[in-house]
């Protein structure tokens, strides 16, 4: 292991089945088992499972609990009831970026807040900041606590039930609520990454490794961060650090649907409004190379007309479309579907074309 590297639970069952580990966010990760392209598909046709341990659990709880997040993410949560999940987004003053969050009502006066890994300990830090003297609500980070895994696919929720009781099959997009699995008290979202139907799951360290290998033994295939980057870049879903981050905004991310100016006050909201008021400069474009052999990758210079406008943010190989894919930032004026631009790769331009977001939509999401 490398230097200052956290392991998740599951360490031991990656190496058993094989796992080819790499750094990431300052843990040792998966990459893949077989293979990445392997992986993906069995995502896309059939269900993988994913460890995703790394990233951030912080419950935040109390009778003000509602009022702690309304104030600091930028969705309003007023419609969201106990039973129910959004993605959102916390912001700095100036409105860039600080993580691009999930928060689930999960009962009474909870909820639980799932980050990126590499933001773990800025967000739970930037969330008990915010709260005020003699507030009644606790903010508490239990990643250590509990595991968490990313069941995904369009047979998932088939599946699920012989683990997780049949209940699930009929739960709604962006649901969620406590389950009994072998015995330990879960939490389950059905909620994801990948771009397909499917379900994340929070499951107490010492119940981790029964877990996994139960649904395992449904025939599911393990998969890694590699198929996990590959899946979401089809899905046009954004990876902090890569394609949003606090020298980004909302707006020119495509992310304005989840900021609610009119919810009353929130960090960031001022600035926002500027921006969104007098537009912005800048848009992040999905586009397809139009030659087989060129691979975007990310901080590959972006060129239109012979003049560098922007960086591949997210860029590889799509294995369900047959095609090499990216996203990245350029100028509003080259933003419509169907502009020509240049990937430079290396010594060479690579020809590009800006496509509709997203590259991929589910069958099984009912899109």
């Amino acid at each position: 292991m490398a230097v200052g590297l956290k392991r998740t639970p599951l360490y031991q069952e990656h190496l058993r089945l094989g796992a080819r580990m790499v750094p990431f966010a300052g843990w040792e990760m998966p990459l893949q088992y077989t293979s990445i392209i392997e992986e993906h598909h069995a995502v896309r046709r059939e269900a993988g499972l994913f460890d995703i341990s790394h990233m951030a659990r912080i419950f935040v709880t109390g009778p003000a609990a509602f009022d702690l997040l309304q104030r600091t993410v930028t969705r309003d949560l007023v419609q969201l009831e106990v039973g129910q999940a959004a993605y959102t987004l916390a912001c700095n003053e100036a409105g860039g970026i600080l993580d691009d969050l999930y928060v689930y009502h999960s009962g009474p006066d909870e909820y639980i807040v799932i980050g990126n890994a590499a933001n773990r300990e800025r967000d739970f830090a930037w969330l008990a900041a915010q709260k005020r003297p003699d507030e009644p609500v606790s903010v508490t980070d239990r990643s250590d606590e509990l595991g968490m895994l990313a069941f995904q696919g369009p047979q998932t929720p088939n599946l699920f039930q012989s683990v997780a009781g049949p209940g699930v099959w009929g739960m709604p997009r962006h649901a969620c609520c406590y389950v009994d699995i072998l015995g330990y008290r879960c939490f389950i979202g059905r909620t994801g990454y990948t771009g397909e139907d499917g379900f994340e799951v929070l499951v107490p360290v010492e119940g981790l490794v029964d877990v996994w290998r139960q649904i395992l033994s449904l025939g599911v295939r393990p998969c890694g961060l590699g198929a996990r980057d590959t899946l979401r870049l089809e899905a046009a879903l954004v990876l902090y650090g890569n394609d949003i981050d606090t020298t980004t905004n909302p707006y020119e991310a495509g992310l304005g649907w989840v900021v609610n100016l009119d919810k009353g006050p929130f960090i960031g909201r001022e600035a926002l409004a500027e921006i969104k008021a007098r537009g912005v400069s800048r848009r992040l474009v999905c586009f397809e190379m139009l030659e087989r052999r060129d691979i975007p990758r990310p901080g590959y210079p972006i060129y239109h007309n012979g003049q560098e406008v922007g960086r591949v943010t997210s860029g590889g190989p799509s294995p369900t479309l047959g095609k090499n894919i990216g996203m990245g930032y350029v100028p509003v004026g080259l933003a419509a579907v169907g502009t020509r631009l240049d990937i430079k790769i290396r010594d060479r331009f690579g020809p590009a074309q800006v496509v509709k977001r997203p590259f991929y939509r589910s069958p099984s999401l009912g899109a």
